[in-house]
């Protein structure tokens, strides 16, 4: 496969991340985020701090998390986070002894409330919750306890003060991975073991500019998406998983937390995309890419904030500028062709050519979104996506 000066672009911006923790907050106010306005860098306003103590110290810090699911597994959505935990740990030079971790179930709101309160009473000067279930807590805990600094991933709460959020432009590397699915499909069908319906935006903004993706090389190919309704479930996603294999998928994708999707596409000799972490040591035969996160660049700046007094409470987007997220490098086994016309949307994205979502957009019930010569914002695909585009298949 041919090299081009592309090829690392991603996998150089998360490193650059990961070295110097360089990702920028946003100054957005929580109506703010309801529009999409106002992002700018913490750093570079020099706010100062709206709660808490003026600033702590090094070996003061003390700093908490809360898991859906064990780090220790080597794959998924909370190994994931935990890596990001580990670059802030060594980019800020503090040792195990300052991080606490705690694995709850993020549906069981009286276990959150007890394992932040454990942090909270263990010394936790700030609180990471990183997944979707723990808002709701999260937001009463801030509350509760204004002196603690909580900041919690995925959702859309905070309070400008002690509480903010977290997240950032996944659809940007769910583009890019669709390009590879649609330039290594044979059967045209393109499974997607998906955690949430067409509710939750987060996850069918992901299907969609996935979808999108793949349709810009391979106007003939579908996806089908299987729900599990489970942010974590195991049983449910190995069985969707099965499902979409036994229908003919040849490539597996997913917004789950297990790798099933990409261990049974390995046992069935067809491709894997994997999610959150570089499932390729996983699945070494069959993982064309993976979209990762690299959260140790927000991580680094938050707990860095809190250290030397500059957290304002406003929440944080980033995207593939900023090193947050990307795709790993293409398997040297992918259909020729795709390195280089990744490395086309890449810059395309960067450059701010492409928004992926531009222009009219065909849903799969005949609906129209958008229009000519527009773009939907950031808080319109985060929040505001109830539906799928129009090559997108939910099966039930």
């Amino acid at each position: 496969m041919k090299q081009k000066a592309l090829r690392n672009c991603t996998a150089f911006l998360l490193m650059a991340a990961v070295l110097t923790g360089c990702a920028s907050s946003s100054t957005q106010t929580p109506d703010d985020y309801a529009t999409n306005e106002g992002y700018t860098s913490t750093e570079e306003t020099g706010s100062a701090t709206t709660s808490g103590e003026a600033n702590v110290s090094k070996n003061d810090i003390k700093v908490g998390v809360l898991y859906i699911s064990d780090p220790s597994e080597g794959s998924g959505y909370s190994y994931t986070h935990d890596l990001g935990i580990q670059g802030m740990q060594e980019n800020l030079g503090l040792n195990s002894d300052q991080i606490e971790r705690k694995i709850v179930d993020d549906s069981d709101a009286a276990a959150t409330e007890k394992a932040i309160k454990e942090c909270i009473d263990d010394g936790c000067k700030i609180i990471f919750t990183t997944s979707w279930g723990y808002m709701e807590t999260t937001a009463e805990m801030a509350d509760q306890y204004p002196d603690v600094y909580f900041s919690h991933g995925t959702g859309y709460l905070s309070n400008g003060k002690n509480f903010n959020n977290y997240f950032g432009r996944i659809y940007q590397a769910r583009y890019l991975s669709g390009i590879v699915a649609g330039m290594n499909t044979k059967s045209n069908k393109i499974g997607y073991v998906a955690a949430q319906d067409s509710s939750n935006s987060e996850v069918t903004g992901g299907i969609d500019a996935f979808a999108i993706g793949v349709e810009s090389v391979n106007p003939d190919a579908k996806i089908y998406v299987v729900v599990t309704n489970s942010w974590y479930d195991p049983d449910k996603e190995k069985a969707a998983s099965e499902q979409l294999l036994d229908m003919g998928c040849d490539v597996m994708a997913q917004h789950c937390d297990t790798a099933y999707p990409q261990t049974l596409a390995q046992d069935r000799g067809v491709y894997g995309i994997g999610y959150n972490s570089d499932m390729s040591k996983e699945t070494p035969n069959s993982c064309l890419t993976s979209v990762i996160w690299n959260w140790s660049a927000y991580y680094t700046s938050a707990v860095k904030s809190v250290m030397n007094g500059t957290w304002d409470g406003s929440n944080y987007y980033g995207g593939m500028a900023e090193g947050l997220v990307g795709i790993t490098n293409l398997a040297d086994f992918a259909a020729d062709g795709t390195q280089e016309k990744v490395d086309e949307a890449t810059a395309a994205i960067l450059s701010g050519e492409s928004n992926i979502f531009d222009g009219a957009l065909e849903t799969n019930t005949g609906e129209t979104v958008g229009s000519a010569g527009s773009t939907l914002d950031d808080a319109t695909i985060t929040g505001g996506i109830n539906w799928y585009y129009h090559n997108v298949v939910v099966v039930e």
